[in-house]
């Protein structure tokens, strides 16, 4: 099993159970003791778990989020998936809205070969299309929140403000259905809340993990988006609950 993988497995296990043990993942992944200790030292250093005696507790709480670098390799062709299947949603020539995160980065990439107008909302995103020969790149105003790359501020919020999008391709950090999308910091939400607001339609792109998260600030209800893009992985009750409410919903 490469490092990668590990890495995974791990992420998974504190998400689960908000602790681990050296010896218990030592054992599930089949590896010895100090290849755990390094893999948890090298997460740690990252800022993806915090290291105590025997083993590491998680630090995703509802006002902060994993590393844009740790986040980019978990479930990285699930996040691919997800949004090459949301590009075919999007006709040529639409004038499209690209969140920020991992997930928009992988969109924005998965865009880059189509004949659209796009304003990208991350520095990620902005590198994935500014090669394009297709893309009618906007580029918003607005700070760049580190080491996330997102665009945040009310230069992006008055940068989308003044546009009208046909679709809003949103990302988000959890989306319980209690609480709704929301992400884990208030600027953030802001500019997702304000790309909804010049959107005709939202397109939500959401594995199935993001259902059992939660996060401090709320963008809008589940019941709010317009399609919603997500993997087997989603719970069956909350995607049939939406399909009610009038949400389109592809599973992939």
């Amino acid at each position: 099993m490469n490092a990668e993988r590990r890495h995974k497995e791990i992420l998974e296990a504190l998400h689960r159970s908000g602790r681990v043990e050296v010896p218990e993942l030592a054992d599930r992944l089949a590896i010895s003791t100090i290849t755990i200790r390094r893999d948890l030292d090298h997460l740690a250093l990252v800022g993806a778990l915090r290291r105590v005696r025997g083993g590491a507790v998680t630090t995703t709480l509802r006002g902060e989020g994993l590393p844009f670098e740790v986040r980019a390799i978990d479930d990285a062709a699930l996040k691919a998936r997800l949004a090459a299947f949301t590009a075919t949603l999007i006709a040529d020539g639409e004038a499209v809205v690209i969140d920020s995160g991992t997930t928009g980065a992988a969109a924005a990439t998965a865009l880059a070969g189509r004949r659209i107008r796009a304003m990208p909302l991350s520095v990620q995103a902005i590198a994935a299309l500014a090669g394009s020969p297709s893309v009618d790149l906007i580029l918003p105003g607005g700070s760049v929140r580190k080491p996330e790359g997102t665009l945040v501020g009310p230069l992006a919020e008055k940068s989308i403000a003044g546009l009208r999008f046909d679709t809003a391709v949103l990302t988000c950090c959890a989306a319980a259905p209690d609480a709704g999308v929301t992400a884990y910091d208030v600027n953030d939400a802001a500019v997702k809340q304000a790309i909804r607001a010049s959107s005709a339609r939202t397109v939500l792109i959401a594995e199935g993990v993001k259902f059992t998260r939660h996060a401090l600030a709320v963008v809008c209800p589940l019941e709010d988006v317009d399609v919603l893009v997500t993997d087997p992985s989603a719970p069956a009750d909350v995607l049939d609950h939406l399909r009610a409410a009038g949400v389109r919903v592809e599973v992939c």
